[in-house]
């Protein structure tokens, strides 16, 4: 018998529930999400005594108390904030109150791209009960991935370089060296510095080689749908396919009725 409050269940049903509730709610933390990484980016080009960043207190106790309340309604809440997503948030937070207790933090603010972990798992729990996520989810994990993996090696490039490269001189500097250098562009107008800099200069176009390349192979290559075949397990078939191109079984995928 579930002895939980009403609070505690209200939350429960608003996180993991199924229903128009839930699922709106699920996007609002979404959308906050996204709005305040892209305040992140934004502050990451305002000077550290901006009076702009008095934002980030209360997007800190928000955040607290969101995670507070997600601890509160786990079955083992010290296990959950083991996990990964939980040690990011908690870093989020530092990083925001970071200038309440020294200016030598101000680096933190980069790992405030950690947020991006939670809006993953997020939008997992989306897929699941919509429809639009289901018939295009490969090509929305993909560039999921694509968004998580170049704004977080964009966080090491901006961590190592801020300091002591002219040219990094903000967040969209070293997106911009990312980018170029995962696509081989290599302007070279932006250069890493030190032996640490060219270090991960190394790593990122081993990276845009193989990581980078896949996943936006993954993006345009034509959809498939998730559908495994009751006779040999392929999990992955054309939209319109009648038969497993494997095994030559019959196949009943969903279809919504729309071309």
């Amino acid at each position: 018998m579930d002895t939980s409050s009403p609070w505690k269940k209200t939350l429960r049903h608003l996180y993991f529930g199924d229903g128009p509730g839930p699922s709106n709610f699920r996007w609002a933390l979404l959308i906050f999400d996204l709005v305040m990484i892209a305040f992140f980016i934004a502050s990451s080009m305002l000077p550290p005594k901006s009076a702009f960043h008095w934002i980030d207190y209360p997007l800190a106790l928000i955040i607290a108390l969101e995670l507070a309340a997600r601890v509160w309604i786990s079955e083992r809440p010290w296990k959950y904030l083991r996990q990964l997503t939980s040690i990011a948030d908690v870093l989020v937070v530092i990083s925001l109150l970071a200038p309440l207790l020294t200016d030598s933090l101000a680096f933190l603010r980069v790992v405030r791209m950690l947020r991006l972990l939670r809006s993953y798992r997020l939008l997992k729990q989306l897929r699941d009960s919509n429809k639009f996520f289901a018939r295009n989810e490969e090509v929305i994990m993909s560039s999921i991935n694509l968004a998580i993996f170049v704004f977080v090696v964009t966080a090491v490039v901006y961590l190592v370089e801020a300091r002591n490269n002219p040219n990094i001189k903000n967040y969209i500097d070293a997106l911009y060296f990312t980018v170029t250098t995962l696509t081989t562009t290599g302007f070279g107008d932006i250069t890493m510095t030190g032996t640490t800099g060219r270090l991960v200069a190394v790593i990122i176009m081993t990276l845009g080689v193989g990581l980078f390349l896949r996943l936006l192979q993954t993006i345009f290559r034509p959809p498939k749908v998730f559908f495994p075949c009751p006779s040999c397990g392929l999990r992955r078939h054309e939209p319109d396919a009648v038969h497993c191109k494997a095994c030559g079984h019959i196949l009943n995928i969903p279809d919504d009725g729309r071309e």
